[in-house]
């Protein structure tokens, strides 16, 4: 099995997760050239914004990078073939199976890991021929599954001959060799990416993430069957009140319409959705991507021979 810093041509086993409206090229160059895999997070942006950003990342980084394909997005088919198009090396993808796309990425040479929250679809996934699995836990920020890190990705790893790559409730050393003592080759992170210098998001996000304490997420939309994430917030704890009253979904949708970007560009504190991990309480400082990658991984094997085994 190849390790994931052979497949991915990086420093460190790591990758950025795929925020939309977050990660752009800033974010995303900022990662590769600091040793990690950085990705656009095309989001529901159409084609051309994700050239564009595609042509932006090769300007301020010449490490390799990735994109971030939600396969839900009307505009995934275009964005399938820019990737290619661009000469893109890496592409992860969320939301449905890349498996219609899967012949084309492979002829073009593109390494495919989609994100899973399950052993049926990790299992699904190799059988389809993409390069290594991100498994992701509940414990994330953003769209999630039910199952945690620790259930879920020995679980994976057991179940799949393909590189794991660990994601939610990562934030330091402690959660790297976490993941890979459950028998992840690498890690994911995105909460701890959100409080760094080089992020995107408005300063409202990153104060907003410094000052959590572990009990400040929640999670919406359950009963629609699209779960998410966020730190609560006047208008998360608003739609858990209207949700459990059982009004229609479209007064929810009105509810969280836009709220995405009111939270990254305009750090709207009450009506903006700040989408974070469980693992924000332990981020108490900005630091630069670099500070954030070299805190993870430097040093790993001299904290590796300091924990006591029993």
């Amino acid at each position: 099995m190849k390790n994931i810093t052979e497949i991915l041509g990086t420093k460190y086993p790591i990758i950025q997760g795929g925020m939309a409206n977050i990660a752009t090229a800033v974010l995303a160059s900022a990662v590769s050239n600091a040793g990690g895999l950085g990705l656009i997070g095309a989001g529901g942006y159409d084609a051309e914004w994700v050239r564009n950003e595609i042509r932006k990342c090769k300007t301020l980084t010449d490490k390799p990078f990735g994109v971030n394909i939600m396969l839900m997005s009307p505009h995934a088919k275009d964005i399938a073939q820019v990737v290619i198009e661009e000469g893109v090396k890496v592409v992860t993808t969320g939301a449905g199976s890349p498996g219609v796309y899967i012949p084309a990425w492979k002829a073009a040479g593109i390494k495919i890991i989609p994100v899973v929250p399950s052993v049926a679809l990790a299992v699904r996934m190799e059988r389809a021929g993409v390069d290594a699995v991100v498994a992701e836990g509940t414990e994330s920020g953003g769209h999630i599954g039910e199952l945690t890190t620790m259930a879920l990705i020995p679980q994976v790893a057991d179940a799949v001959s393909i590189p794991v790559i660990a994601a939610g409730g990562i934030a330091d050393q402690r959660g790297v060799l976490a993941a890979f003592a459950l028998g992840a080759k690498g890690v994911q992170v995105g909460t701890v990416l959100l409080a760094t210098k080089e992020c995107p998001v408005h300063d409202n996000y990153k104060q907003i993430i410094l000052d959590a304490k572990d009990t400040d997420t929640v999670v919406t939309g359950r009963g629609t069957g699209a779960p998410v994430r966020v730190l609560k917030n006047k208008m998360a704890v608003e739609y858990l009140r209207i949700a459990d009253q059982g009004v229609p979904l479209a007064e929810l949708e009105k509810l969280t319409l836009g709220s995405l970007r009111r939270a990254v560009f305009d750090g709207d504190i009450d009506r903006g959705s700040f989408m974070a991990g469980q693992i924000s309480g332990l981020i108490k400082e900005v630091r630069t991507v670099q500070q954030v990658l070299s805190d993870l991984f430097d040093g790993v094997d001299q904290y590796r021979s300091q924990l006591v085994v029993l």
